[in-house]
């Protein structure tokens, strides 16, 4: 080959390596640049590490950090440590934080509504909930709804049936309810007051010793294994069988313009991990609690149901407090009438269905 072709070739091949280095470095400065950042601030109404609900929703951060290849971070702060236990509502409105989880129910002074998508006495159970929520336009509404206050909520759990709460001395009648001070939100709380108990609304770490003072007469938590933890057995003897929250809704809500300005992958991605969050706590429940129960009964814990006069007062107090709520708000109104039909239909099937296996299965 003559020297100046050699020169040529060479110089040319040194050119088509630089050029295909400087490729390779706009590729990696672009797969860099595709790396992002997101991090998210979660506060919640419950005590940092608090068992099934504290535990769930941090499990939730940890998934949504390792599906997102670490892409995003959500932090998350129990009660009080960032902002008051019933705080999280406002504080997310108004863009403090990015995100909290709690319960709709809390939130009834907002909006009479709210208490409708947590649930209700002799209400949907968790699987009608959802239902109603993923297929019967639930969470369209309530997304409507909470829009009026820049918040943007996902489905963050269910409790499945909740227990009717502990009291220092059997109730074997309406009458017996009557003067009771008893720690016990949303629409439950407003029937019991029709029969003629003092409902009071208190965080969880003030619970216990309210009842154990006499602030309070009586409470309802969640269900055998939050209550046992809580330690109520050893200040309250009688353990009743519930009716109003049969399947008692979380939410994972989030600031809307935060929402809004989160990449749609992210948004996709955290609505999944969000979906497990809501299956996977209700599945939870269901182990804990039934070990839980066994607990209880070794401990000497009297389960009771509730006298039928107090159910039968219960229903007769439910739909009067539908009817003057429905008259107070539009929103109240408006939400019912999309539940009530869903929720006579479903009944209808689970009745069929569920209750009647449960009676040949347990022979009742």
């Amino acid at each position: 080959m003559k020297r100046r072709a050699f020169l040529g070739a060479a110089t040319l091949g040194v050119a088509t390596l630089l050029g295909g280095c400087k490729r390779q470095e706009k590729l990696q400065d672009f797969s860099i640049s595709k790396k992002r950042s997101i991090e998210l601030k979660l506060a919640t109404s419950w005590p940092a590490g608090f068992p099934i609900m504290g535990e769930g929703v941090e499990k939730f951060a940890k998934r949504v950090h390792e599906a997102s290849g670490g892409e995003v971070k959500i932090k998350v702060f129990g009660k009080n440590l960032l902002v008051p236990a019933l705080g999280v509502f406002d504080a997310c409105s108004a863009g403090q934080i990015d995100a909290f989880h709690s319960g709709p129910y809390y939130w009834k002074g907002k909006n009479l509504a709210f208490s409708l998508f947590g649930g209700f006495p002799f209400g949907f159970t968790a699987n009608e909930m959802n239902a109603w929520m993923e297929f019967g336009g639930g969470l369209e509404i309530w997304r409507e709804l909470y829009a009026r206050y820049d918040l943007y909520p996902l489905l963050g759990g269910n409790t499945d049936v909740q227990m009717g709460g502990w009291f220092k001395k059997e109730i074997k009648s309406v009458e017996d309810l009557k003067g009771l001070k008893m720690r016990i939100p949303g629409l439950g709380g407003e029937v019991m007051a029709r029969l003629g108990v003092n409902p009071i609304l208190l965080p969880a770490g003030e619970i216990y010793t309210a009842l154990e003072r006499g602030t309070i007469d009586a409470t309802e938590w969640v269900g055998p294994a939050l209550d046992i933890k809580m330690g109520f057995y050893k200040v309250a003897r009688y353990y009743y069988s519930g009716f109003h929250e049969p399947g008692s809704v979380l939410e994972l809500t989030f600031n809307l313009k935060r929402w809004q300005s989160l990449p749609k992958d992210i948004q996709a991605l955290i609505q999944s991990c969000a979906r497990e969050l809501n299956a996977l706590m209700v599945y939870d429940f269901q182990d804990k609690n039934a070990k839980a129960l066994t607990k209880l009964r070794k401990l000497g814990v009297e389960l009771k149901t509730w006298p039928q006069d107090v159910v039968e007062a219960a229903k007769k107090a439910l739909f009067e407090v539908i009817e003057e709520q429905s008259r107070q708000s539009a929103d109240f109104k408006r939400v019912w009438e999309l539940i009530e039909p869903y929720w006579i239909q479903n009944r209808a099937w689970t009745s069929l269905g569920l209750k009647n296996y449960l009676k040949m299965r347990d022979g009742s």
